[in-house]
């Protein structure tokens, strides 16, 4: 265990609260799945220590979720001791959620339905595909698809790819049908998420707590998944996307909840 390691079991602690709350009777019915760093450790039970050792700080708990759930997850919880923030349910509700622990100073983003950062990312009929969080292929979008990539979602992705390979399903694998068909649909989305796994290439030289098994590795399995991106069919918007190419801004900014 690493630095932060003394930060770690509060929230798996937390976590499996929660996630032991989805299994009572009442919840069970509701599809909420982990998402950000916790679900990314979640997966990564052999490698994990790689968050630690290269000082990745846990600071909140994410989910996903669907909007036709919304009254359920409202009720949830608060029951579980968290406030609703009215405020961001009036103005974003139909997407996203945030509720706030007043005694621990840590609160849970709920998203509905899809992610809507840089890059939208729908995951209605993809929750089910696994039992506590987004799937793997999902997951590696989430941080992918973030133009201004922070130093905590390279950690996650070199972490991820470490532990799993690039394969054509969702058993314990990171599904490169899933990412080719929505980069290959979307041009801006492939600009910045191939972009990206580029970066975590670069970045992972700068990690001399690697190995260097770990950085062969990875990057078999980066280079693996932008040739399955390269080489899968476009289509004709992406094709006419990518005549205009970065002459036109292809990505939204990400306007954060601050002060929240």
């Amino acid at each position: 265990m690493g630095k932060y390691g003394e930060i770690l079991p509060v929230f798996f602690d937390e976590r499996t609260r929660i996630l032991k709350a989805l299994e009572e009777p009442e919840n069970k019915h509701l599809t909420l799945r982990l998402i950000g760093a916790l679900a990314f450790r979640t997966h990564c039970p052999q490698f994990g220590y790689i968050q630690d050792d290269l000082g990745r700080v846990f600071t909140d708990i994410d989910f996903a979720g669907y909007s036709k759930q919304f009254k359920d997850i409202v009720r949830l919880f608060p029951q579980l001791g968290y406030e609703e923030d009215k405020m961001v349910t009036q103005l974003f509700g139909d997407f996203r959620l945030l509720f706030h622990d007043p005694v621990n100073d840590r609160h849970i983003d709920v998203f509905l339905d899809k992610l809507d950062f840089c890059h939208v990312m729908p995951f209605v009929g993809r929750l089910e595909a696994e039992t506590l969080t987004l799937p793997l292929a999902e997951l590696v979008v989430e941080k992918m698809q973030i133009l201004q990539i922070n130093e905590k979602d390279v950690i996650d992705t070199i972490m991820l790819l470490r532990e799993h390979g690039i394969g054509d399903t969702d058993n314990g694998e990171v599904n490169a049908n899933i990412i080719c068909k929505l980069v290959c649909n979307d041009w801006g989305m492939w600009r910045t998420l191939t972009g990206n796994l580029n970066l975590v290439d670069e970045y992972l030289d700068k990690y001399p707590k690697l190995h260097q098994e770990d950085r062969d590795i990875v990057r078999l399995r980066l280079k693996e998944l932008r040739r399955r991106i390269d080489e899968a069919p476009k289509s004709l918007t992406w094709k006419a996307r990518s005549v205009i190419g970065d002459k036109v801004k292809w990505y939204k900014d990400v306007e954060e909840l601050e002060g929240r």
